[in-house]
């Protein structure tokens, strides 16, 4: 007879056969008052969300002493946890013929114009359909050279997926290494339009806290007393009009959410951000999406060094909604037109 393994679904594999890699350990004596197996699994294996392991425990992947547990069971010290990994997604990146709205381009970067909606990279939930497989698209030399596990080739920064504005992707990895550290010592000049609802009490101000993740929602992120990081965001308010105000802000700090929760935390939501408090019952407009646009970013261009500014116009829900709620249009200012040239005179009056 074959020898065969025990699967985490109570059948058997038998020799030859793929046997699916797991990981096993002991509960230490730290957990004598009991834990949770989910918040467990995350502690000891934290390159991972508690939410991928909970996922794992409704697949039946974790055992506890041979048994299968619910993520709200108990484990004790001593107690033999055995946890089978889902198989690895295929990260391969295919090229994908998504629509890029060009800025800019050189042979060391792309600076392009984000369409509300569309996601960066890839990651959970968003396997295709993103920024990085229109690049491939675009250029598949450049960026399949910079191709590896994080699926982010070219990408120095990122706007969430309803945020539009104006983005720099870098074409190579000596104008990646160059972006990446411009943004991290802060060389780099974000400025952004958004709506808020309502009006801030102080026409400028200076907003400076600590970011870091929600205490109760995990895909939120707030201000902290501890464990945070630092945020700091500048804003002018240019008009306030309809139960909202439209403003300029710029970010010294790339916080995630920085702008959304900062502006969540002073009472005044950006319209339409469903996450932050953007869409009350009363809601002055009914924003599609967040009313946040990235307007301008000053970067030092990867081949000499020169500062380098670059502006995306608004896109078409933005300037409804400043239009719907009786606030002034940005960048709508007609084509000058050129006074009429008179009829240049005949030879005959010119040698009069």
């Amino acid at each position: 007879d074959q020898n065969s393994t025990p699967t985490h679904d109570g059948g058997t594999i038998l020799d030859g056969d793929a046997i699916p890699h797991q990981d096993d350990c002991m509960v230490g004596q730290e957990h004598r008052e009991g834990i949770r197996i989910d918040l467990f699994l995350a502690q000891t294996w934290p390159e991972h969300s508690r939410v991928f392991y909970q996922k794992c425990l409704s697949e039946h992947r974790v055992l506890a002493n041979g048994e299968h547990c619910r993520r709200a069971t108990k484990v004790w010290p001593d107690d033999h946890i055995i946890i089978f990994w889902p198989p690895e997604e295929d990260k391969t990146l295919v090229a994908e013929d998504i629509p890029l709205d060009i800025i800019m381009e050189d042979e060391q970067v792309i600076v392009l114009n984000k369409p509300p909606g569309l996601v960066v990279h890839p990651a959970q939930g968003n396997t295709t359909g993103t920024l990085v497989h229109g690049l491939l698209h675009h250029d598949e030399e450049a960026f399949e050279d910079m191709s590896d596990d994080t699926q982010r080739p070219g990408i120095v920064h990122r706007l969430d997926k309803d945020t539009s504005g104006v983005l720099v992707v870098a074409k190579n990895l000596q104008a990646r290494a160059s972006l990446k550290d411009a943004f991290k010592e802060h060389v780099t000049e974000k400025t952004y339009l958004a709506i808020v609802i309502g009006c801030p009490d102080e026409p400028i101000g200076l907003i400076e806290n600590d970011i870091g993740r929600h205490p109760g929602h995990r895909l939120k992120m707030a201000v902290v007393e501890e464990h945070g990081k630092h945020a700091i965001t500048r804003y002018r308010v240019l008009a306030s009009a309809g139960g909202c105000s439209l403003l300029e802000i710029r970010i010294f700090t790339g916080r995630t959410h920085q702008i959304r929760v900062h502006f969540s935390h002073l009472k005044h939501p950006v319209l339409g951000d469903a996450l932050y408090g953007g869409c009350p019952k009363d809601m002055p407009y009914p924003a599609p999406r967040q009313m946040l646009h990235a307007w301008k970013l000053v970067f030092p261009h990867p081949a000499n060094g020169v500062m380098r500014q670059y502006m995306a116009p608004l896109p078409d829900d933005f300037q409804q909604a400043l239009s719907a709620l009786g606030l002034p249009a940005i960048g709508m200012r007609p084509k000058p037109v050129n006074p009429p040239v008179p009829p240049l005179a005949n030879d005959d009056e010119a040698n009069e």
